[in-house]
């Protein structure tokens, strides 16, 4: 496709505008860089991976990963600029701007917005030899052009790099506005108005010492005290006929904190029968008792069973509702992490859950926090929804403010600006003017 470019510009093959040196770099495997540790950066593929004794080179330059880089992944960046001192391995090209026709800065913003599918190969590791990487057609503004472009670039870059700071909060908000909410919930605060117009008058169903603490109606015991209690199992992996289609089997990573839709495997009905597993009815909520899932969170949306990592509990709907004993649980997760900490893999016990505390408002209670902890849930979700909308866009202004700029949109023109092909001209005449060195034989 032919491509229709401003008066002035030209494009030109990436090894007519740079020196490359690929020649002068020397890869350190990392044990001989423990026994060289210096103040020199080490650098290869995507930046700086450790330091080292010596330097290979001594200024600004251009580095371009050879294989490993993040070529497709436009959120990322492609090439990188180093200063000073510095050691560069075999993962990452070595690029020097031709000064008279452009400079660093301009063709690493250029090789960012470049699309590379046709110049890298490999599957696992994409590697862009230098072969196709010397051809990389580079779309060169005339220079004083480039230095327009550069400084409009770069000032709308602070904007959009402002804009994602702003945007990194939202998630952190709206993670504290839900741990609030969760708060308010359980301890009758989200409640207080409902208890002045609904205050039941019946007493609760579970016997327990009263607590000035607590709100008026409420009444505190233990998990254990609130429902039945049941572990899971995992049967033998030696068999083949224990897994298969049959039985959905929930595991810690199945749990999302909300329903339980599906399970990355089933057991057959042999496997549950030849283990300690048991089928859960539907509305259980099974809660990670390991590592770094402690407290994640499910409600089985369909019988299962689990593994011994889960610790599933079946509600006395008399005494608790099932969605209230999920958010109640939802609320404590830092405090079963806390309990959970000391080991070299963190865990709980099913015993350390039952013995937990919980407060209890009455039935009619529980169904209205659990009714206004969804609707400000729902509040917060849509608020996610528009934040990941936004922030994919924001994301998306880079390149597309560097589209703008390679395709000449965002600077006017300079009628006074000399033509790239005419500093080209110019660098050729020089380079053949230059008297040739003959060694002496």
């Amino acid at each position: 496709m032919s491509i229709d470019f401003p008066q002035g510009w030209s494009e030109v093959e990436l090894h007519n505008c740079v020196d490359v040196l690929d020649s002068q770099r020397v890869p350190v495997n990392s044990d001989e860089r423990t026994k060289r540790q210096g103040k020199v950066p080490y650098y290869g593929a995507t930046g700086q991976v450790g330091w080292i004794d010596d330097y290979l080179f001594d200024e600004e330059l251009l580095l371009i990963g050879e294989d490993g880089a993040p070529f497709f992944d436009k959120t990322k960046p492609i090439a990188y600029i180093i200063n000073g001192k510095s050691w560069v391995n075999n993962h990452a090209h070595v690029l020097r701007a031709i000064s008279n026709i452009t400079s660093n800065i301009y063709l690493k913003y250029f090789l960012d917005w470049f699309d590379f599918h046709d110049y890298v190969n490999g599957t696992t590791r994409l590697k862009l030899t230098q072969g196709s990487m010397n051809n990389i057609p580079v779309r060169l503004a005339p220079i004083n052009e480039q230095r327009r472009i550069l400084a409009k670039f770069e000032k709308l870059l602070d904007k959009v790099s402002a804009s994602q700071k702003r945007l990194e909060k939202i998630p952190i908000i709206l993670k504290r506005f839900r741990q609030s909410v969760l708060a308010a919930a359980c301890s009758g605060r989200l409640t207080t108005d409902w208890r002045k117009h609904y205050q039941e008058k019946d007493s609760q169903c579970v016997d327990s010492d009263n607590n000035n603490d607590l709100p008026e109606g409420w009444t505190e015991t233990v998990l254990g005290e609130i429902g039945k209690w049941c572990s899971g199992g995992t049967p033998s992996r030696r068999n083949t006929e224990y897994f298969g289609q049959g039985v959905p089997w929930v595991k810690s990573g199945d749990l999302l904190d909300g329903p339980i839709i599906r399970t990355d495997e089933q057991i057959t009905e042999l496997g549950l029968q030849s283990s300690s597993a048991k089928l859960m009815p539907t509305g259980t909520i099974s809660m990670a008792l390991y590592g770094a899932t402690i407290g994640k969170l499910g409600i089985m949306t369909f019988p299962a069973a689990t593994n011994q990592a889960c610790a599933n509990v079946i509600s006395n709907e008399h005494i608790i509702k099932p969605k209230y004993l999920f958010y109640y649980l939802f609320s404590e997760r830092q405090r079963f992490i806390e309990r959970g900490q000391g080991g070299a893999q963190p865990n709980i016990s099913q015993e350390i859950v039952r013995s937990h505390p919980i407060s209890l408002p009455s039935i009619d209670e529980q169904e209205e926090i659990v009714h206004r902890v969804e609707a400000l849930f729902a509040l917060a979700d849509q608020l996610e929804v528009r934040y990941n909308k936004a922030k994919s866009q924001v994301d998306k202004l880079t390149q597309s403010i560097l589209a703008k700029a390679f395709r000449g949109e965002l600077v006017p023109q300079d009628p006074a600006d000399e033509p790239v092909g005419a500093l080209l001209e110019k660098l050729r005449v020089s380079k053949e003017s230059k008297p040739t060195v003959r060694m002496r034989g």
